[in-house]
């Protein structure tokens, strides 16, 4: 078995969309060959938290948790639920509060590259430790937050280590960026620790054709894409509820509120007696103040079922038993190269999908490969009322279903670490 060393920052008990990804790949790599040791931090801070998670961490499993220090804890203290709304990526966009601006501010251009980087120092003497005496063939760092590759920046100076730099999302091109009111400096710092990280590692991973292209203009070295995917096997399902469901499950929040969609769901309730007597819309997850102001404008309130967050096992069984499902990216050219690490999961459960977002974005080619579903860009209102109205029809017919199956094992976690694997055996 080959140990490699693998830094993550979310870890169960955390919820959300950024823990999955190495909870997974550290589920299968060892039939590849590959023995995982976990370096996390001890007490973090994270906005939001899955106790069901745990359950899928082998027993075996080395555990490495080195303590941290997080300004969230002190911010709380000072600007209340303000701050937590930040943390979870809740950014005012309109006429922020003084207390908001303050608490954007500080976090833009004082913690850089992120609020977590105070852990980066003892990150590094602890796993310094740790490596003197247990050796491994590998370092892997994961962001964001992206002050973890720091942490792979120092170790490989240290122990000249073979280090891979995995990128969940891009660095200094990410669209929120523009939100934290960085000054020159912050924006210095930033372009030069991307470019140390770069250059540094062996290995860049990404999870886009759009980040693997950006970042081969950055670097000499090698660049590969792993997507995120799904766990288990692709299901094949026809809906058979007695209602037509439209589910968005994840972060709704300002940015993403897709008022095309709302805006022709509102024309269909009018127009279609029968869509009327059948439609409901999920949401499940954290939801913004102005998508409840629109879903009231349009109509759309008495259709709601909020379900507020659910565990990760809920999820999947929301969207499994959902006739459509709602997935949303902004519309940023920024935003083209984020593939959100729920399009896999969605496909996977055999419902169609109905995707939102920029031109050119990457999500588009996937969901026409795999027969998963149909992507619009946000200024398409007539195109998604007369999609939704097809698929209203289709599950009236029972034959409302979502991609073939056979199209989409290789975006199984099980495929996926296998690929990974083989990287690292090449090392």
């Amino acid at each position: 078995m080959k140990r490699v060393l693998i830094i993550c920052y979310y870890w169960p008990p955390a919820g959300g969309p950024g823990v999955q990804r190495w909870l997974k790949f550290v589920k299968y790599l060892p039939q590849y060959g590959i023995e995982p040791v976990v370096f996390v931090p001890q007490n973090p801070s994270y906005p939001i938290v899955d106790d069901s998670l745990a359950k899928e961490v082998a027993d075996d499993l080395e555990i490495i948790r080195c303590p941290i220090n997080e300004p969230y804890k002190l911010a709380k203290l000072i600007g209340g639920k303000k701050s937590t709304d930040i943390s979870k990526g809740v950014i005012p966009k309109e006429a922020p509060s003084l207390v908001e601006k303050a608490l954007l501010a500080v976090r833009g251009n004082f913690f850089i590259p992120d609020a977590r980087v105070g852990w980066v120092k003892p990150a590094v003497k602890m796993a310094g430790n740790y490596l003197r005496q247990h050796p491994v063939e590998a370092v892997i760092t994961t962001g964001p937050p992206h002050s973890l590759h720091q942490i792979g920046v120092k170790l490989q100076q240290q122990f000249q280590i073979p280090w891979i730099a995995d990128f969940r999302d891009p660095w200094t091109t990410i669209h929120y960026h523009k939100e934290l009111r960085l000054g020159k400096r912050a924006q210095g710092l930033h372009r030069r620790m991307e470019a140390e990280v770069l250059q540094g590692a062996d290995h860049i991973l990404v999870t886009s054709p759009g980040t693997k292209a950006e970042f081969e203009t950055k670097t000499q070295k090698p660049v590969t894409m792993i997507t995120n995917g799904f766990d288990g096997r692709p299901k094949s399902s026809k809906a058979g509820h007695d209602h037509f469901s439209l589910t968005h499950i994840g972060s709704l929040l300002t940015d993403r509120n897709p008022t095309p969609v709302w805006e022709a769901l509102s024309e269909l309730l009018e127009q279609e007696h029968s869509f009327k007597q059948a439609f409901k819309l999920h949401l499940a997850g954290v939801v913004g103040k102005e998508v409840y102001e629109s879903l009231a404008v349009y109509g759309l309130t008495p259709f709601l079922k909020d379900h507020g967050y659910l565990s990760h096992q809920d999820a999947l069984q929301l969207q499994t038993s959902s006739g459509l499902l709602l997935l949303l990216e902004m519309n940023k050219e920024e935003t083209r190269a984020i593939i959100p690490g729920k399009l896999f999961e969605y496909m996977s459960s055999g419902r169609p999908i109905l995707a939102l977002g920029p031109e050119g974005s990457d999500v588009a080619p996937i969901l026409e490969e795999s027969g998963s579903g149909s992507f619009f860009c946000w200024e398409d209102k007539e195109a998604i009322k007369l999609y939704l109205l097809n698929a209203f029809r289709d599950y009236k017919a029972g034959m409302l279903q979502g991609g073939k199956s056979d199209r989409l094992i290789k975006y199984s976690r099980e495929h996926l670490s296998g690929r990974l694997a083989e990287l690292l055996h090449e090392l």
